[in-house]
């Protein structure tokens, strides 16, 4: 079992990350329009690899059952790199979400930003960002692509205690033609 479990551990980011990453080659637009989400995971990614944190991580792939690791040396840039697919701060995403703002009875704002029709460039249908102050406590994003040979959803989720990550989640499907339909969830949570 825990070898069947190495390969995904490994093996799912990769899948993952090759669905669409980071974009280091667009340009940013001057000043953030939107939530900085790259700007966040950057700051994250060097805390997180100063304290060399690990991360208990659940894997589920196809509905079967949830498989746990302890993961203690972690490449973080790798771990959260899916996440960069949330980010809105491009210059041609520019205009192309609804922004909304609501307090909420506890006093946190929630802040939804979401893709308005006939922007389908924008891979990212919805992000949502809940803060509480200045600091988020918790960003999720549901992103989408389709082409002619590929589609897939996914749902992330970044949770934060006090401005720092506790723990993250993707779930989603991917469906290539001629292929099943494949299901998988991961999470982590962050031991430092």
């Amino acid at each position: 079992m825990r070898s069947r479990w190495r390969g995904w551990a490994w093996g799912l980011p990769l899948l993952l990350a090759g669905c669409g990453g980071p974009d280091a080659a667009a340009p940013r637009a001057a000043g953030a329009l939107y939530f900085d989400v790259r700007g966040l995971l950057d700051g994250q990614i060097r805390r997180l690899d100063l304290a060399h944190a690990a991360t208990l991580k659940r894997v589920s792939v196809r509905g079967g059952p949830p498989e746990t690791v302890r993961v203690p040396a972690v490449k973080w840039a790798d771990e959260l790199q899916l996440f960069f697919q949330a980010d809105i701060n491009k210059a041609a995403l520019r205009g192309a979400y609804a922004v909304d703002s609501a307090r909420l009875p506890d006093g946190r704002l929630r802040r939804t930003y979401t893709r308005l029709p006939g922007r389908s460039i924008a891979p990212v249908a919805r992000l949502e960002v809940l803060s509480a102050g200045a600091a988020p406590e918790e960003i999720t994003a549901d992103v989408e692509q389709q082409n002619a040979l590929f589609s897939a959803r996914k749902h992330l989720r970044l949770d934060l205690r006090q401005g720092r990550l506790a723990g993250y989640a993707v779930q989603g499907t991917q469906k290539l033609v001629l292929f099943d339909t494949l299901r998988y969830a991961a999470a982590g949570q962050v031991q430092e």
